[in-house]
């Protein structure tokens, strides 16, 4: 875990499922592949039932993708959990998320790195997941309501780049906003045919590889 104190969220005791129902769901996910004991501290501790409808809470601690309406889903436990080890292989201080969502992959993040920088495109989503991490203590994300695959120069360069959405590419403007060492996690392909792939920018050129198959709603463009 990343060592620096800045105000970086607690979340063990918060919640009302029990220790049992969260502990079978980080069992699935470690035995699927999951390893790093710090990301799995993390989603052991965070009340995944808080970023669902009440009419989902009983599903929440289920290893599957459910519904946060907009035509988006909260990812699979165990997809989150790939996807965020394998851009924490190292420490990461600044990350860029694409695809806020409900919040649940940035309140993974948010106590693994020093600073989140996460973007949304659709406003609900946005404000309704900066005020629910709020409510968990989170103060270490930086949220903005616009087009990830654009990137935020703002806070560039990047130490990592995680997407929640499936693009035919990867975009250059997501690139050039990496730092050297820095690495990329995101699904790319459209349709059936997706794979999560890892991109590491090292001073010579990008070095890409393939990790698995997943399913992920595709990159919308514009705002709403």
């Amino acid at each position: 875990m990343y060592n620096e104190q800045l105000s970086k969220p607690q979340y063990a005791g918060i919640g009302m499922t029990s220790d049992r129902t969260r502990r079978r769901l980080i069992d699935q996910v470690r035995e699927m592949g999951v390893s790093n004991a710090d990301v799995l501290n993390v989603m052991g501790s965070l009340p995944r039932h808080v970023f669902v409808d009440e009419a989902l809470a009983s599903r929440a601690y289920e290893n599957t993708a459910l519904p946060i309406g907009h035509g988006q889903t909260i990812s699979q436990p165990y997809i989150v959990g790939l996807m965020t080890q394998t851009l924490l292989n190292k420490p990461r201080a600044k990350v860029l998320e694409i695809g806020t969502g409900c919040g649940y992959q940035t309140a993974i993040l948010a106590p693994l790195c020093e600073k989140v920088v996460s973007v949304e495109r659709i406003v609900k989503l946005h404000r309704q997941a900066r005020d629910r991490l709020y409510d968990l203590g989170v103060r270490n994300v930086v949220f903005r309501h616009g087009d990830g695959f654009e990137g935020l120069s703002d806070f560039a360069p990047y130490d990592g780049i995680l997407a929640a959405a499936v693009s035919e590419d990867v975009p250059q403007e997501l690139l050039d906003q990496l730092a050297i060492g820095g690495r990329v996690v995101m699904p790319v392909g459209r349709g059936e045919r997706q794979n999560l792939i890892v991109i590491d920018k090292t001073a010579s050129g990008f070095v890409q590889r393939e990790i698995e198959a997943v399913r992920f709603v595709p990159r919308l463009a514009g705002l709403s």
